[in-house]
């Protein structure tokens, strides 16, 4: 077996190119396990040994190679998969759209000229291509649901406390989790039981799913909302009924100014480089970072505070009944559209808006493709610890028709 994975890696990494890889490595594949036969794009900012991740950034080059994997990268290797090279992304992780002007913007192989989303976009466009079986991501406000819903793939944001994010660069430590990404639901239960620190649970599968009617709903493009519609009508067709409601929770929600999170803890983490080299950075991740001057230390402990109780209100209300979204407003926007900043702006917030939900909440989420909609998904969303429960629908859906 080991042969027969290392020629597929070794093959693997002859189709891997730019902008979709930062960099391919060189290290074989070791041992056996679940994942045997299997090859991975790393997104560029978890350590690899040997390796410098850079994060999508040009003022991390200078810093020395990682002494060891992080434990995800570490999860993977050890069951036998094979890490085909760093993937792009958007620098620190930045933005919902993939965009980097460093080391170029992967598109989508579904439609021509259009974004492939991010923030892990490179792995996500090497999935949908075939190059890669598995893309290990990150997702803040949805970077892993954002490009799978994009390039017609399954997204999987983990229950942060699940999954070690040791040795991954943060961006915002509040919000921060693993994402998976890959074409086959199949292969998404094997893959977090490696990465995660227990294996998933037993769990019941949801027998309804809330629609909320305030939230999430609007500015859809028409053929989003024609997918969104087609896949609500897959749910009731597999048993589960739609609930379409209006909750206080979620105009609360829309209350709480999100944003505070990445952009004072992308500072804490990143601020040397942003007091030091701020003309190095993409504008627009440095004028998200400078944001961060505008928020008080009793502001965002207010935001913090508030963010608290909308998690054990989630607990409550969505941990037997996920929230059913249109994972992104939007269906995959032309890279040429994207050049002027207020476009670009607008884009990016309508493009997070849903997905970061999940993140807010503590919560786990899940992006399945509509298969007669290509580049738009069917976003299932629950409260934290019911990873199994949404594993288990999607496993029944297998995508939308």
């Amino acid at each position: 077996m080991t042969h027969i994975s290392q020629s597929l890696l070794d093959a693997a990494r002859t189709r891997a190119a730019a902008p979709d890889f930062t960099r391919t490595f060189d290290d074989p594949v070791e041992g056996e396990g679940p994942l045997s036969g299997l090859n991975v794009a790393v997104k560029d900012l978890f350590d690899v040994r040997g390796q410098v991740a850079h994060a999508g950034s040009l003022v991390r080059k200078g810093i020395a190679p990682a002494a060891k994997d992080a434990v995800a990268v570490s999860r993977l290797r050890n069951a036998g998969a094979g890490l085909i090279g760093h993937a792009n992304m958007t620098e620190f992780a930045y933005s919902g759209l993939g965009l980097n002007p460093h080391y170029g913007t992967p598109l989508t192989p579904l439609r021509e000229g259009c974004i492939a989303g991010g923030s892990t976009s490179g792995g996500a466009s090497a999935v949908a291509r075939g190059v890669a079986d598995i893309a290990l991501g990150t997702d803040t406000g949805g970077s892993a649901r954002i490009p799978a819903a994009f390039c017609g793939l399954f997204g999987f944001k983990a229950t942060a406390q699940t999954i070690s994010r040791e040795g991954a660069v943060p961006l915002s430590h509040s919000l921060d989790s693993v994402g998976v990404l890959t074409r086959d639901v199949g292969l998404l239960r094997p893959v977090l039981n490696v990465l995660r620190d227990r294996p998933l649970s037993p769990s019941a599968t949801p027998r309804a799913v809330i629609v909320p009617e305030n939230f999430g709903m609007d500015d859809l493009d028409a053929e989003v909302a024609d997918a969104f519609e087609a896949a609500l009508d897959a749910l009731q067709a597999s048993g589960v009924s739609v609930r379409r409601q209006t909750l206080d929770f979620f105009d609360d929600y829309r209350a709480l100014p999100v944003w505070h999170f990445s952009a004072v803890e992308s500072r804490a983490h990143h601020g040397a480089h942003f007091d030091t080299a701020r003309e190095t950075l993409d504008p627009r991740v440095a004028s998200r970072m400078a944001r961060a001057d505008g928020v008080s230390a009793i502001n965002f402990a207010r935001t913090i505070a508030a963010r608290e109780a909308l998690i054990a209100r989630a607990a409550r209300l969505f941990s037997d009944t996920p929230v059913a979204l249109p994972s992104v407003a939007i269906m995959p926007p032309k890279l040429d559209d994207l050049r002027d900043d207020a476009t670009y702006d607008r884009i990016n917030l309508l493009a997070l808006r849903n997905t970061s939900l999940a993140n807010v909440i503590d919560g786990c989420s899940v992006s399945m493709p509509i298969a007669s909609h290509p580049g738009a998904g069917l976003m299932l969303t629950a409260a934290a610890g019911r990873d199994a429960m949404l594993l288990n629908m999607a496993e029944t859906l297998q995508g939308a028709p």
